[in-house]
């Protein structure tokens, strides 16, 4: 058994045992930086890798950063990643925040297993569950219906009581005004 397995079956492991599963990888570990400090993702390639790998890949472009959580839900979410319309620096349209994604195509579903608990990421999508591309939300507990309907892209590993302090929206939308925002995000592997 490789070494990349055997962390995987012990991470497993762990989560079914009830145990905090072992620290992601440099690689897979995404760092948002929100007003009151930083929140670490436990990115999961092996449930979502296309999706992953397209979160990785608007983190490195800086897609990400300044972007609103347009749509918070107490009780449920924080919603963000609305790289066209939610970069309150650049284009920032909160009628449309919400709407839109990036320039890149949308993501064919990869449902698992993995419940919607506190703390995970899901991608956001339209009807279509085909329809991912940008946005995910964080879930601030748990919420079955959304189990094997949505796709699970990570975990917070350490800050979650900083996603708890995420302005919240008006209304059963959700829809924040002057929302907070995610004001850097980086790779874990990439820091210098």
């Amino acid at each position: 058994m490789n070494r990349r397995s055997f962390m995987s079956a012990v991470a497993l492991g762990a989560m079914l045992l009830g145990q905090p599963a072992l620290a992601a990888e440099p690689e897979n570990t995404m760092i948002i930086t929100l007003k009151d400090g930083d929140v670490t993702v436990a990115l999961r390639p092996d449930l979502a890798p296309k999706h992953v790998e397209r979160i990785k890949e608007l983190v490195r472009e800086g897609a990400y950063d300044n972007v609103a959580f347009h749509r918070v839900i107490e009780g449920f979410m924080a919603q963000t990643g609305d790289v066209q319309f939610g970069d309150m620096n650049d284009g920032f349209n909160p009628d449309r925040a919400g709407t839109g994604g990036s320039d890149k195509p949308d993501l064919p579903a990869e449902f698992s297993s993995t419940p919607f608990v506190r703390g995970v990421l899901g991608m956001a999508r339209a009807q279509d569950p085909n329809s991912a591309n940008s946005q995910f939300f964080i879930m601030f507990t748990e919420y079955p219906s959304l189990n094997g309907q949505y796709t699970v892209v990570g975990e917070v590993e350490k800050g979650m009581e900083l996603v708890d302090k995420i302005k919240r929206g008006a209304g059963g939308n959700g829809e924040v005004s002057d929302p907070d925002r995610m004001i850097k995000v980086r790779i874990a592997a990439d820091n210098k």
